[in-house]
């Protein structure tokens, strides 16, 4: 009997399948180099040869049979059976992605925008709130990556798609005592890098020892963030911290470096300065988030004092030291990333207390664009109360919009006001009104 023939059928070099788009990825591009055709030849070849063999095995005999190969191994990954390669745990280095999932075009700029360590933070926990699920493939309406280092690349505002082998590029290699909140703990695979590799963001350590920190992380089922072990769960000595090259202790929007101490009279009632805003985003950044019910901004509140008072009763201070107010000792802390975060759990903020000598009245800043607290929506639903909710069309609810803003307003021009005393934002003798 002839030797078998058996014709391989190379398919066309733009196929678009998942196994010819891996194999395109990961293999050289010389026709040398790469593994032979389609994986789907691969199996074919397999079965067509098991077949040849059963077949001469019942023309000359069992003890003449040839035994059938069981299995082919990739080239690249000698363990791993051709065709069942595992599945990559982050996606390539890619653009930004915009509408309908369509890549947007590339930076004009090639160095990345400075960003701050506070504005790091604020980013990665957008994402642990909006609980975005994990994907290698997927891209969230931001345009990034839904896996760990699209993450990454998220927080730190970069103009592409990074991975875990391209990363470390944009960043420096640091000390574990040098690590403060917005750094990353990398963990790139080189002798195999779509197994095993990650990357977390470093918030901040959990205790004075710096044996444990708070991790800001894409992971399955969704972001989170999760007290974890230094420097991580498995592989922790492969984790090396960095520190990304573009961050800046600087805040945006001309507010004051965050270094040095600005002094006691920039803090406390009557305080209105950006120093605020900062110490409130520093606070937040550190677990203090519950307390604000908006902002934070420049005006010193209730929440600021609580918010402080709280951070420094996670270091074990009490009687003066942990009086709410922030000192040399407590903002050196807050800007270097050390001390303990504020423990989860507690309550959240207490019912704010009278402004303005007016009994239940919040102050200005729970109104206005952006704002989104419980306060709102209890001026809504009293505004409909009094008949002033024609305005809306679903709610109310927690977050100011215009429906709020024109009740507002036209329950002022039923006081006979005009003008900037109608302006749509509830003042003390507005909500006097509406609430007596």
């Amino acid at each position: 009997m002839g030797a078998p023939a058996f014709e391989e059928v190379d398919p066309a070099s733009d196929c678009d399948c998942p196994g010819c788009r891996h194999w395109r990825r990961v293999l050289p591009h010389s026709p040398a180099g790469r593994a032979p055709a389609h994986p789907a030849a691969h199996r074919a070849l397999i079965v067509a040869t098991a077949t040849a063999t059963a077949a001469a095995t019942g023309a000359l005999g069992a003890s003449q049979a040839a035994a059938a190969p069981t299995t082919v191994h990739a080239s690249h990954l000698p363990d791993v059976s051709a065709g069942e390669e595992p599945d990559t745990p982050q996606g390539p280095r890619a653009p930004l992605h915009g509408p309908a999932g369509r890549p947007a075009a590339p930076p004009v700029a090639a160095e990345p925008a400075p960003i701050t360590r506070t504005e790091i933070i604020d980013r990665a926990r957008a994402w642990v709130t909006a609980k975005v699920p994990y994907s290698m493939t997927a891209y969230w309406s931001d345009g990034y990556r839904q896996d760990c280092s699209g993450y990454v690349s998220m927080a730190w505002k970069l103009p592409t798609n990074e991975w875990t082998g391209s990363l470390g590029a944009l960043a420096d290699r640091i000390t574990k005592e040098e690590l403060q909140p917005g750094d990353i703990l990398l963990f790139h695979n080189a002798a195999d890098p779509y197994n095993g590799s990650h990357v977390v963001i470093f918030g901040g350590w959990t205790d004075a020892t710096r044996t444990a920190y708070t991790a800001y992380e894409q992971t399955p089922p969704h972001t989170r963030t999760l007290a974890t072990p230094y420097a991580y769960w498995s592989d922790s000595a492969q984790y090396l911290p960095y520190r990304y090259k573009g961050v800046t202790t600087s805040t945006t929007s001309g507010s004051p470096a965050a270094t040095a101490y600005p002094g006691p009279a920039s803090f406390g009632p009557g305080a209105d300065n950006a120093y605020v805003t900062e110490l409130g985003r520093m606070l937040v950044a550190r677990g203090a988030a519950r307390f604000y019910a908006s902002g934070p901004g420049p005006r010193w509140t209730e929440a600021d004092r609580r918010a402080t008072e709280a951070f420094q009763l996670a270091q074990g201070w009490r009687g003066a030291d942990a009086d709410g107010l922030p000192g040399p000792a407590t903002w050196r802390l807050l800007v270097t990333g050390g001390g303990k975060d504020v423990a989860a759990g507690a309550s959240g903020p207490a019912p704010v207390p009278a402004s303005h000598g007016v009994a239940g009245y919040p102050g200005r800043a729970m109104f206005r664009p952006g704002a989104d607290n419980a306060y709102v929506t209890r001026l809504g639903r009293q505004l409909v109360r009094k008949g002033f909710g024609t305005h809306y069309t679903t709610g109310p609810g927690p977050r100011w919009g215009e429906a709020d803003r024109r009740g507002v307003e036209a329950f002022q021009r039923a006081q006979g006001w005009r003008g900037g005393a109608a302006d749509g934002y509830p003042g003390p003798e507005t909500w006097r009104r509406l609430f007596s």
